[in-house]
């Protein structure tokens, strides 16, 4: 999709649930943005909301140097502010989108850059369906952001790298934690990424030469019941003590129903319909320790997973920096109703570059973990899902330690 770009201004939102590096892309927007000649790069505040309420920022006003630029590399949750806002269909003279494209036209905007996951991208694309209804001048870029990697097309999604690695060391770590008694126990660790499986299976890193690994993973592409995990759990104990859990929040059962609407922990919804899930993991390890007589643990990483910045992949970071130049190097090109994705251009060595591809074949399309990659059992992940993201948790990043804590960009207040 080509578009023609005049000077003029951008503007950057971030919208979802934070990763650890979606300040990287950040970053890369507004450096790159600069770089280009952009007169200003406006920052959105919380999302296309706070866009709505008139709520914005000229990012100079708080990254002058290039010292910022790293902090807010190295800055977890959305430095921004997030949102979760679902923009109607784009019908003309809709009023949200009249109000909208009034504020991107009185700031001279030309380039509208939004980092986020599938919601995200469903807003990108409705931006860009109403500026054609409008023959608007406006170039509307998706830039990819989720933990959950379940953005199609893209080989995988900044932010997942890292949870990754967080994930697999923690796993790691609880793996050595639950062998201390001679006893038997059960450990069920809970793992975030509602339908997809990619977060849950990336605890399988923890099997290494220093670390046996969980012994089961069950994720949300195969359907779960209790009394498999029971037969799975029993057997295993014959010949070992200490068992390890690894299960997604999106489980489902044999109808598709999610494992955490049968307990009662749906309650919640956010405006794009999405529940809020947890209790999975609680309620099977009440039932293990009910039905083995044994100690049980149940452990819910949840928001910890993706705010874990002390413990991102240099990977990760340099990959979210690089999708961001290269939204607004796609843009400044012409480019408009899209979004940037990573491919995959060699495993080993790892090599991967950037690309463009049509929002709309994006938006609201998950990407799940592909069943080849789940074991005939359906309790654990084979080499080639461990081989996939084995290259995406490389390398550490060193962050700035001030008085004995890592030191992050912070917003002025009444910003």
């Amino acid at each position: 999709m080509k578009h023609t770009l005049s000077s003029g201004n951008v503007i950057v939102g971030q919208s979802g649930g934070p990763t650890a590096v979606i300040n990287a892309s950040l970053a890369g927007v507004f450096k790159t943005a600069l770089q280009r000649g952009a007169k200003k790069v406006y920052g959105m505040r919380y999302g296309i909301q706070g866009l709505l309420e008139g709520r914005y920022i000229d990012m100079s006003d708080v990254i002058r140097t290039d010292i910022d630029i790293e902090l807010l590399k190295q800055t977890p949750s959305s430095f921004l502010g997030s949102c979760r806002y679902k923009l109607p269909e784009p019908v003309l003279g809709d009023p949200v989108y009249e109000k909208l494209f009034a504020i991107l036209n009185e700031l001279d905007i030309r380039c509208f850059f939004y980092i986020g996951g599938n919601d995200s991208m469903d807003t990108i694309g409705k931006l860009y369906d109403y500026g054609q209804l409008i023959s608007s001048d406006i170039c509307f870029m998706g830039v990819p952001k989720t933990i959950d990697n379940d953005l199609a097309i893209t080989d995988h999604t900044p932010g997942y790298g890292s949870v990754a690695k967080y994930i697999s060391t923690i796993t790691k770590e609880i793996v050595a934690d639950s062998s201390v008694y001679d006893m038997k126990s059960i450990v069920v660790l809970e793992i975030m990424g509602r339908n997809a499986g990619w977060l849950t299976g990336s605890t399988a890193l923890a099997r290494a030469w220093d670390c046996p690994g969980v012994d089961f993973i069950y994720l949300p592409e195969i359907p779960f019941s209790l009394d498999k995990v029971r037969r799975d759990v029993e057997e295993l104990q014959k010949t070992k003590k200490s068992v390890v859990i690894a299960v997604s929040e999106g489980v489902k059962d044999a109808s598709g129903t999610m494992f955490s609407e049968l307990v009662g922990n749906t309650t919640s919804v956010d405006a794009f319909g999405h529940k809020l899930l947890s209790g999975v993991g609680q309620h099977l390890a009440n039932y293990l320790g009910r039905t083995l007589n044994c100690k049980v643990r149940s452990i819910e990483l949840s928001t910890v997973q993706r705010c874990g910045a002390h413990m991102v992949s240099l990977t990760d970071v340099t990959e979210a920096y690089q999708v961001g130049g290269a939204a607004v190097k796609a843009a400044f090109g012409g480019k408009t109703g899209c979004m940037i994705i990573l491919k995959r251009a060699s495993q080993e060595p790892y090599i991967c570059v950037t690309d463009v591809a049509d929002v709309h074949e994006i938006a609201n399309i998950e990407k799940k973990v592909p069943l080849e990659w789940i074991n005939e059992n359906g309790n654990y992940v084979t080499e080639d899902f461990v081989n996939y993201v084995r290259p995406l948790i490389q390398s550490s990043v060193s962050p700035l330690i001030v008085d004995g804590l890592p030191g992050h960009l912070t917003m002025p207040k009444g910003m």
